[in-house]
């Protein structure tokens, strides 16, 4: 049978996985950051309806360009950030992995290379080796927050081309401060000169956050961009459509790298649809927020080490043994994410009855290690007393 190493792939991708998560049956599922909330009924209806109407010029190409698509979306975050943005600065994909991957098509490439700070968003290492972008990782502090000082002499030593803030950190949920941000650009624009180097804000979860969104920071820095997504807050996943927001220029420059007509009719339709619902989607964005804090607290009361989170998911520990009890809970019908962080597993935010789901599996896992400790401890003094 063949392998893929035994096939002329590029080097750089030798060895390496495709990004994903365990996808198995289970009655709590928390482990993908999905919103858990199914899309209303008058969305559904609405959606039907603008999906018809694209459906009736089929035949043709949609719109290149997605000029009124952009034009909402700049309507949505002009109206929800108080940064105002015309449609022209608004760039739209499919998903907020596609323009990731358009910037580093045309901001990154072979010669050139990425930075980032793990752990964090795995896809922006994966896309970068994609593009033939050379990444490097740069570290964080124990509690997972951006150090300046080490984080600017790492840009400063490598001299990114492309440089990713997660703002919230995925899979961490830490924020990172305005003034931290602005630190990171000039940095970066030092190390390479004064200018030219790309830094690029992964907003995916800022809904979410306790935190005003950081897009103002994109006036006059014509290299900061801001990268969104509809996965999570409008509870649309299955739509995959992400859009940026930075200077025009940026989004002219994505467009001699974005393919003919990437987004599809159907797609337009859909988020324009969508963003009809906008208000109601963020009520429910609200509900999400007062459940993530009530996990936080909860969490916290049994014992557990959990690390502040403006996300839709909670990172939390420290296990002796954190796939074992990834195993337990899944063992009770909840599916959590193991994603490799030594002692920590991370929980999605989901509806109240999954939430009060997990905190009783947790209940019972954190009572059963505790009585395993106690067995072992026995088990111990009985050996050294029999000696």
């Amino acid at each position: 049978m063949t392998r893929i190493d035994d096939l002329p792939i590029r080097d750089e991708l030798r060895g390496k996985s495709p990004y994903g998560a365990p996808q198995l049956t289970v009655p709590v599922r928390l482990n993908t950051n999905e919103n858990p909330y199914p899309v209303p009924e008058p969305l559904v209806r609405r959606i039907a309806e603008r999906v018809t109407d694209a459906a009736r010029s089929l035949n043709r190409y949609p719109d290149r360009e997605a000029v009124r698509l952009r034009t909402e979306l700049a309507g949505y975050l002009t109206r929800t950030t108080g940064f105002p943005l015309d449609h022209d600065r608004v760039w739209a994909a499919n998903g907020s992995n596609e323009i990731i991957q358009q910037l580093l098509q045309a901001f990154g490439g072979p010669g050139r290379t990425a930075l980032g700070f793990d752990p964090t968003y795995s896809m922006h290492a994966l896309i970068s080796r994609g593009t033939g972008t050379r990444w490097v990782s740069g570290p964080r502090r124990p509690d997972f927050t951006v150090d300046l000082d080490v984080a600017v002499a790492t840009i400063r030593e490598h001299r990114p081309d492309v440089l990713f803030v997660c703002s919230p950190n995925n899979p961490t949920g830490t924020a990172v401060a305005p003034e931290t941000v602005l630190a990171l650009y000039e940095a970066a624009q030092e190390a390479r000169g004064g200018a030219g180097a790309l830094v690029v804000i992964d907003e995916a979860y800022a809904e979410f956050s306790h935190r005003p969104s950081l897009l103002p920071l994109v006036e006059g820095r014509p290299t900061l961009v801001l990268s969104r997504t509809m996965s999570k807050a409008f509870g649309a996943a299955g739509l995959r459509l992400g859009y940026l927001a930075a200077d025009a220029a940026v989004v002219d420059a994505v467009q001699l790298v974005r393919l003919p007509y990437h987004l599809s009719a159907v797609t337009q339709a859909t988020a324009l649809a969508a963003l009809e619902f906008a208000d109601t989607l963020l009520g429910y964005v609200e509900e999400l927020k007062s459940e993530r804090d009530r996990v936080v607290a909860e969490l916290r009361a049994l014992g557990c080490d959990v690390t502040d989170s403006d996300a839709n998911f909670v990172q939390f520990g420290v296990f002796d043994d954190a796939a074992a009890v990834w195993q337990r809970l899944l063992d009770r019908g909840v599916l959590v994410r193991d994603y490799g962080i030594a002692g920590r597993l991370r929980v999605s935010t989901g509806t109240r009855p999954e939430n009060d789901a997990f905190l009783e599996a947790m209940r019972t896992v954190v009572k059963d290690l505790e009585n395993d400790r106690h067995d072992r401890t026995d088990r111990n003094e009985k050996a050294e007393d029999n000696r």
